[in-house]
């Protein structure tokens, strides 16, 4: 039997890209539900999808986080193909794709973008793209093309398991810290990149979604790795306690007086925090493991993918 496979679109005011996109995705896997979840837009999106043959949902809360977790929540496949509505990433090579989820037994497939044009790809998207890439791939020991490509086929139990808490873009991030968290099986497969259709235009803006990552990355650094997050912490304040203090102690040494009390309070106190933060660092650890560990069993109780007949 063959398995079920979902093609989830998320979507807002791409009128001219989505018939498009469903026909496309129609095409390359004839068995697959197409769905398509519009986020508020006003340019006839949703009826044009309808129209093309898509399920239609809605998700009235804006970001692309948020339609993602009603996507998850609410379709219920085997197989999940994520990708964007504008038309620029290629359905052809979702078949691929899925038999490689299936054929390996993974729980999510990046496609990573190779672009021939670089109208399609902005240098700031790039760059943006190569240094918070790197940044979570040093960070949690992985490697890493193409964190954030928004082409991804997942199995059931990634969706169902994935807590799915960004709002926005950064939800790309999230599918990957997930992943390497878990220790889930995954791999990368590169894939067409193109520019999007005449008319067009993208809602990415390089500056405030880039910054709104790497704060998620923070967050998620601070969450999953408590101990060396608060170490770091602790060793910064201890050096600038070490700086002020340092010489008040060879003053102190020198002539057996304190003459700058305010400065030598401000020293022990920050050398207190140093001390707390590295506490918090241990303790949120064992709390962070325990989440893990309650994570981990909810996931395998979700059966994985198991190969079937070709796509």
């Amino acid at each position: 039997m063959s398995p079920h496979v979902a093609v989830l679109i998320p979507c807002h005011n791409e009128a001219v890209a989505i018939a498009g996109v469903v026909a496309a995705f129609q095409a390359a896997l004839p068995g697959a539900t197409i769905h398509v979840w519009d986020n508020n837009s006003t340019d006839g999106t949703a009826e044009i999808a309808r129209r093309a043959g898509a399920l239609v949902g809605c998700e009235r809360l804006q970001g692309k986080g948020h339609v993602v977790r009603r996507m998850f929540a609410e379709v219920d496949a085997d197989i999940y193909v994520l990708v964007d509505g504008d038309g620029t990433y290629d359905a052809a090579a979702a078949p691929a794709l899925v038999e490689k989820l299936l054929s390996s037994r993974l729980d999510m497939v990046t496609g990573t973008r190779v672009h021939l044009d670089s109208a399609a790809y902005r240098p700031g998207h790039v760059l943006g793209n190569l240094v918070l890439t790197g940044l979570v791939a040093r960070l949690f020991r992985a490697e890493l093309g193409d964190m954030l490509s928004g082409y991804r086929v997942f199995s059931r139990r990634f969706v169902k398991s994935f807590p799915a808490l960004a709002a926005g873009f950064e939800t790309e991030t999230e599918f990957t810290v997930h992943a390497l968290q878990m220790g889930m099986p995954v791999d990368e497969m590169p894939t067409n990149y193109r520019e999007r259709p005449p008319g067009s235009a993208s809602k990415l803006r390089t500056v405030r979604d880039g910054a709104r990552i790497l704060r998620l990355i923070l967050r998620l650094v601070r969450d999953e790795m408590p101990l060396p997050f608060f170490s770091w912490s602790a060793v910064a304040v201890i050096a600038v306690a070490l700086l002020l203090g340092l010489p008040v102690i060879l003053e102190y040494w020198r002539t057996g007086l304190v003459p700058r009390l305010p400065t030598a309070l401000l020293a022990a106190s920050l050398v207190m925090i140093s001390f707390l933060s590295l506490t918090c660092g241990v303790i949120l650890d064992a709390v962070a493991r325990g989440r893990r560990e309650t994570k981990r069993l909810a996931y395998l109780t979700i059966p994985g993918p198991a190969p079937g007949p070709r796509v």
